[in-house]
């Protein structure tokens, strides 16, 4: 630690940061009053009372990891736990950077709360050096604590948990942006009055009647889908007024820190405007094959080698999501290339500032897909099972995703537009398994119900509503 860092300056910045040490509560501005899934999910590992894990929040700048944890400390305080018995840590602060987790930790015992009962809530945790180490020695060497962190590039955490200093003391929380759902909830659009109690990749096993009963109650919602698909997916743009800055701060805040600062600063790239070329390219080609020789050619200057290694560092940054093919036929192995969506399509319009794409099918299609993807990688994120796409290496024939557990899949087309046709050859009904229909997501909210190919079934639902309930299931689940 530098000699100019003295335990005064720590506890200083100590106390800025944990104002509950002197008023016992978590101000509004920060405890916000939306309580999302992943909240729900994190406080469910952190205080488990038989199964003691530390908690992990991981996902990209700006999805609401720091909110978790000031709804977590507010909710502590309501419990009637003694405010200076929690810590909260930010390792983004430039001093801390030069400190290590064992000087902040031990200003904090002397000076705030010897107490063995703590809880440590740790945000941006990459930035400590030997984080995984500390984190292990806490855990270890005291029953008694409960630990909450936040990171923003999720391989290299899931690498340090996965170590042998993590293994078995870590429990990984994803936060996405906000869900369709949740962006509703969030700007207090009216509750459609439903009840549902099966997946929505199940509303085929309801009567045509019930079917038409929720679609009809839920197509209110058709036009904040999209604005949501062109800026709603952060909580903080979310509510603003004034889309273009919206957008524009979505690029300067989240986009640029996450390529300027965060990468050269975790990965020490050198040559940031490259970062950039590659990430320009894969939003133009957003929820496309991407071929890396063709990035090669069309990138001047840019090797294949720096082209993967760069789509490897952007996945890590939480700013594109990689799809691998997986084989629905269980005859043969695929030989084709990923497919790559950016993480959120709010975050595609912001670079390639597309600020009204409400009349463009090409681009409503596109990003209807990526928001279609990231809501099934979000939803089936905890359990085991693949979300990747199907392309006939032959055939040239595609399922834009699939889901593959060890005793289900379910196979999906988005088809967001106004006529929505799906032929007998097309992949979707070639590849229907003879269990449940295949789906394909649909525009318009009367494009629902179930079709029959000679034997082959499809479904078609309506991509607001689908997305919609997929939230709505997700959320009631934590709160029956």
């Amino acid at each position: 630690m530098a000699e100019f860092i003295t335990s005064e300056k720590i506890l200083n910045i100590l106390y800025n940061y944990n104002p509950w040490w002197q008023t016992d509560s978590v101000s509004t501005q920060f405890n916000k009053k939306m309580k999302r899934v992943a909240y729900y999910e994190a406080n469910h590992a952190f205080l488990h009372e038989t199964i003691r894990r530390a908690t992990l929040l991981s996902g990209a700048r700006r999805t609401g990891k720091t909110t978790i944890m000031y709804q977590s400390i507010a909710s502590l305080l309501e419990q009637k736990v003694s405010s200076k018995n929690i810590l909260f840590i930010s390792l983004e602060h430039p001093l801390f950077k030069l400190c290590n987790l064992e000087a902040i930790i031990n200003v904090y015992k002397e000076n705030i709360c010897s107490d063995e009962f703590v809880y440590f809530f740790f945000d941006e945790i990459q930035y400590a050096e030997d984080w995984d180490v500390w984190m292990k020695v806490l855990y270890d060497t005291n029953p008694n604590i409960r630990i909450m962190a936040t990171g923003s590039a999720s391989p290299i955490l899931n690498d340090k948990v996965k170590s042998e200093s993590g293994l078995g003391r870590w429990t990984v929380i994803s936060v996405p942006t906000l869900s369709f759902f949740e962006y509703c909830e969030l700007l207090n659009i009216e509750k459609p009055n439903i009840a549902l109690n099966i997946k929505p990749t199940q509303m085929y096993l309801l009567s045509h009647q019930e079917q038409l009963n929720i679609f009809k109650k839920l197509e209110y919602l058709q036009p904040h889908f999209i604005r949501y698909l062109n800026v709603g997916d952060f909580p903080e743009l979310a509510l603003s007024k004034d889309d273009y800055y919206a957008q524009r701060i979505l690029r300067e805040d989240i986009v640029d820190k996450a390529i300027k600062r965060d990468l050269p600063a975790i990965y020490g790239t050198r040559n940031v405007s490259d970062v950039e070329k590659v990430f320009l390219f894969l939003c133009y080609s957003s929820s496309n094959i991407i071929s890396i020789d063709t990035m090669t050619k069309e990138l001047t200057g840019v090797t294949r080698t720096t082209v993967q290694k760069y789509i490897e560092q952007l996945e890590a940054a939480n700013l594109i999501y990689i799809s691998e093919p997986i084989d629905v036929t269980g005859k043969k192995v695929l030989k084709v290339k990923n497919k790559i969506y950016i993480s959120d399509a709010a975050i595609r319009n912001a670079v390639l500032m597309n600020d009204n794409i409400s009349s463009n099918p090409e681009e409503l299609g596109m990003l209807a897909e990526t928001a279609v993807f990231k809501h099934i990688k979000s939803f089936y994120f905890n359990e085991p099972c693949k979300v990747g796409y199907y392309r006939d290496g032959q055939k040239g024939k595609e399922i834009d995703i699939v889901v593959k557990g060890n005793k289900f899949m379910i196979m999906m087309e988005v088809k967001y537009r106004e006529k929505s046709d799906i032929k007998e050859t097309d992949a979707i009904v070639q590849n229907y398994d003879g269990k449940t229909p295949n789906l394909v997501i649909t525009k318009r909210g009367d494009d629902f119900g179930i079709e029959d190919y000679n034997g082959k079934l499809i479904y078609r639902i309506p991509a607001y509503a689908f997305l919609y309930l997929l939230g709505y299931i997700e959320f009631n689940n934590y709160n029956k």
